[in-house]
């Protein structure tokens, strides 16, 4: 069956009224329960506690739209257990964030907790044969999968440290992704990603700077698993390979920046990778002089530019994928070092 953009986008736009709406009384009952960020630390910029659970609203969203479409649109268990393929590990890691949002936990059970279900997923994606481009030897599959997964899961994880930063970037991730999937008529990764693009930018309602709440791990968590599960996904068709694989790296180009740019600057300090600070794309930016809002706009847009190289090479694989594939990754590296050569704290 075929739909067309108008469909998904009223998909996307019926997410985003969703979320927009039961965000507020999520955060009246984060209020009421003590679930709140206090300005307690050093590297806190809020000046009032800020409460938790936003990751709730987005995933309830995603969850309820995704589900939702599936029943009144095209039900069937074979569609039900591809979404639940998704939809099921991200529900179960977000309880893992949603728990450290409340109670706390300390990094390596966190990371435990990623990598296994980076291999049931893994496992998942091998067995029903729906990973987007796979390798020949399935060691090497296991591998990669898992390593990614439990990469953009910290790569948003670590890049949800400013008013609007990651809902807005993830928003923008999504958006692009959803343009190459239906290109490709991937009806599932398709309605997933424009899913997803509605719940984050209704939820950056409340969460533009001044922030009224926040994601909190259990909403960071549960982005990384449905992003870098899409991605895996995602079947390009670009020949050579290295193209089809490039295309998700420069969708994500710009958390994986933030993650690098911090533990780069935390490794050189002596310090834990996973100790927070203020070392991140956004407070740098802020140091440079800009403000909340533009530094949110500026991350945005970064994402923006690496999504549109993305589209780009996957529109025109053979006569200007190579030069965008070096220009993608000629920026990166400009501003790796560019980030680097700002103080990591101040």
């Amino acid at each position: 069956m075929n739909y067309s953009i108008p469909q998904f986008f009223l998909l996307g736009l019926a997410t985003f009224v969703f979320v927009g709406l039961i965000t507020q009384p999520i955060r009246n009952f984060a209020l009421r329960s003590g679930a709140v960020d206090a300005p307690n630390l050093a590297r806190k910029i809020q000046k009032e506690p800020v409460p938790y659970l936003g990751g709730v609203a987005i995933a309830v969203g995603i969850v309820a739209a995704s589900y939702g479409s599936l029943l009144v649109v095209d039900f069937s268990l074979q569609t039900f257990k591809l979404a639940s393929f998704v939809l099921v590990p991200a529900i179960a890691i977000s309880a893992m964030g949603l728990w450290d949002d409340l109670r706390g936990l300390e990094p390596w059970p966190r990371l435990l907790a990623q990598t296994f279900t980076g291999i049931i997923v893994a496992v998942i994606l091998t067995v029903t044969d729906t990973m987007g481009f796979a390798f020949s030897n399935h060691l090497i599959n296991y591998a990669i999968t898992v390593l990614w997964i439990v990469g953009v899961c910290n790569s948003i994880n670590f890049f949800d440290n400013h008013d609007g930063g990651a809902a807005g970037t993830v928003a923008v991730i999504t958006f692009f992704l959803f343009f190459i999937a239906y290109d490709r008529q991937q009806i599932l990764v398709s309605a997933l990603a424009i899913v997803t693009a509605g719940a984050t930018a209704g939820f950056l309602i409340w969460n533009r700077h001044p922030a009224k709440i926040y994601m909190g791990d259990a909403g960071s968590l549960f982005l990384g698993i449905i992003i870098s599960v899409l991605t895996i996904r995602l079947s390009p068709g670009v020949v050579p390979s290295y193209k089809s694989l490039a295309i998700p790296v420069l969708l994500l180009a710009t958390p994986i920046l933030d993650t690098t740019v911090a533990v780069i600057s935390r490794l050189y300090r002596g310090i834990s990778p996973f100790q927070g600070g203020r070392d991140h794309l956004s407070h740098r930016l802020m140091r440079k002089g800009l403000n909340r809002r533009i530094t949110a706009f500026t991350l945005w847009g970064f994402a923006g530019f690496y999504g549109f190289i993305a589209l780009a090479l996957y529109t025109w694989p053979d006569s200007l994928g190579n030069q965008l594939i070096a220009l993608g990754l000629l920026a990166w590296l400009v501003q790796l070092v560019y980030f680097l050569r700002i103080p990591s704290e101040g």
